[in-house]
């Protein structure tokens, strides 16, 4: 997407309208991730209850709601018990802030026997805001709330409250940390975003975050940013941000959870919220998105946090109020690339399986012709290869794509189809490169340090590799920008690292600084003329 431009219109308190990319409107259904969401599921449609017109009649059975206690976030977990576990925060809808009260809020453990509700609160965990609940590497269950945890052996159990530690390892960290999120990798290891869109990573989901980036990940637009919200499925990892003034949300991918690329269209806005005759619960504000995810990691439902008026004219003993509500989603298919050569623009065919699954049959329920394979950048907007031949293997459907128009570059990980079922819905699929290493060391460099000896100026940079796997011999180098030129500092070779093993590299400083001045530095690493990892830093030589 690069650099957008989004126009800003201010009308009242808590609304600015963006405008859209052109492009935008260039997008196929499949392209957004809004077109994954599917109509919502509830047994009771009723008007008697709290809210808007707008929001009435409305599935009351939803989600999470009473005419006690207003509702806000929260995610789910599937208990031993076969029970679905919403862990969701709330206050007395009678406070006297009205909505205003929710930084008093308490955490509600909630469970319903259904994947969409209605839940029930059978007790409160504590005080905390803003909850997300995950696993640890070491089994126990983590509640997180701003500025702290709860941690338990047993969902059902007793929690017991502490907080995370932070080492910013010299980055500024973007707007405090709060709103946090938090996916885990294969080796059970942890990555979260912060609010601002900083990168931290944990060897275990309890043990000390590390910040990696030193800028946000997020879009480059105008935009103010929360709730971001972070998974990982079997093909990558997934972010989505929602900017609370504007009411639009952002959907970036990433192969390892640290660099992303940003999809075009909406995440979400208002509208969502749609029943199986296309009837809209228009709720004012849609925020705090969690996911819940499958046995592959697809998400396929999406909760929110939703309120029917502005926060600030959610007064106590009024008809307004804050839910939490589930919408499910098209988790997309499960496809398997069969070329093990790398894809290029001269590939003259890729050949895709489609594996058939419980209710879904490849073979039989796939439109054939509307299928479209590539580049997210191709098939998006209704380019990519289109389809030569097809045949079958047992209950799976192999599907030959002509490659031409494939727009796969050396820096993609995850290639798109995008279709539509014979019934006219739409279908998706990612998919892995065979060729691509998805799991790869991450060198991070933190400050230099200058310091004088009998050999002059010394530089001292501290590396740590926060990959699941071990790195190779790499390079680090220590420069800084004068009048348009490259200035080296220093560099140096950094040895291989395992997983999570740090190292300081002690340079031989070159006579390019001044004792005192500062300096825009930039920390790179290499290895060969690859760049793994910069950092971008303002420093004083002999602070």
């Amino acid at each position: 997407m690069g650099v957008m431009l989004l126009i800003s219109h201010s009308s009242f308190s808590q609304i600015t309208e963006r405008e859209r990319p052109a492009e935008w409107k260039q997008l196929v259904k499949g392209a957004r991730f809004m077109d994954r969401f599917l109509p919502m599921k509830g047994n009771v449609l009723s008007s008697d209850t709290w809210g808007a017109d707008c929001v009435l009649p409305r599935y009351v059975d939803n989600g999470i709601e009473d005419g006690i206690w207003s509702y806000w976030g929260g995610n789910i977990r599937k208990g031993e018990d076969g029970k679905y576990h919403l862990f969701a925060c709330g206050w007395l809808e009678c406070s006297p802030k009205g909505h205003m009260e929710w930084p008093n809020s308490y955490v509600f453990h909630t469970i319903s026997d259904n994947l969409t509700g209605p839940f029930k609160p059978i007790r409160i965990i504590g005080k905390g805001h803003n909850p997300e609940i995950f696993r640890a590497k070491n089994g126990q269950y983590v509640v997180y709330v701003i500025n702290g945890r709860y941690v338990s052996d047993d969902l059902n159990g007793k929690w017991e409250y502490g907080k995370f530690d932070f080492n910013a390892r010299d980055r500024r960290i973007i707007e405090g940390l709060s709103n946090l999120s938090f996916a885990q990798r294969e080796d059970s290891s942890y990555v979260m975003v912060c609010r601002g869109g900083g990168i931290w990573v944990s060897k275990d989901g309890l043990s000390e975050y590390n910040q990696l980036t030193d800028k946000r990940v997020y879009p480059d637009v105008d935009g103010r940013f929360e709730d971001p919200v972070i998974w990982r499925d079997h093909i990558q990892y997934h972010l989505i941000v929602n900017d609370w003034l504007g009411r639009i949300a952002f959907y970036l991918r990433s192969k390892d959870g640290v660099n992303w690329v940003v999809d075009p269209g909406e995440a979400y806005m208002p509208g969502v919220a749609v029943h199986a005759d296309g009837q809209v619960e228009d709720w004012f504000k849609y925020e705090r998105l969690k996911v819940y995810q499958d046995k592959y990691g697809r998400a396929i439902q999406a909760n929110f946090a939703v309120i029917d008026t502005l926060k600030n004219e959610d007064k106590p003993f009024d008809h307004h109020s804050s839910k939490n509500i589930s919408i499910p989603l098209n988790p997309g298919l499960l496809l398997t690339i069969l070329d093990e050569k790398p894809i290029t623009s001269g590939t003259k065919t890729i050949r895709v399986k489609i594996q058939a699954e419980e209710g879904f049959n490849p073979q039989t329920d796939i439109d054939v012709n509307s299928l479209r394979f590539g580049a997210s950048e191709e098939v998006n907007y209704g380019r990519g290869c289109q389809v030569l031949t097809t045949e079958n293997e047992g209950k799976d459907l192999i599907v030959t794509f002509n490659g031409k128009g494939n727009g796969i570059t050396k820096d993609e990980f995850a290639p798109k189809l995008i279709g539509k079922y014979k019934d006219g819905r739409m279908l998706y699929g990612y998919a892995r490169l065979p060729y691509i290493d998805y799991i790869e060391p991450i060198l991070s460099a933190c400050a230099p340090v200058f310091t004088k000896s009998g050999k002059g100026l010394e530089c001292k940079v501290e590396v740590q590799n926060f990959g699941q796997v071990g790195s190779k011999k790499a390079l680090v180098e220590v420069v800084y920008k004068k009048e348009g030129k490259t200035i080296k500092v220093a560099s140096g070779m950094v040895p291989a690292l395992k997983p999570y093993e740090k190292t300081d590299i002690l340079l031989s400083a070159k006579d390019v600084v001044e004792e005192g001045k500062e300096y825009d530095l930039i920390v790179t690493l290499y290895s060969g003329k690859k760049v793994l990892s910069t950092f971008n830093l303002k420093k004083k030589v002999l602070e």
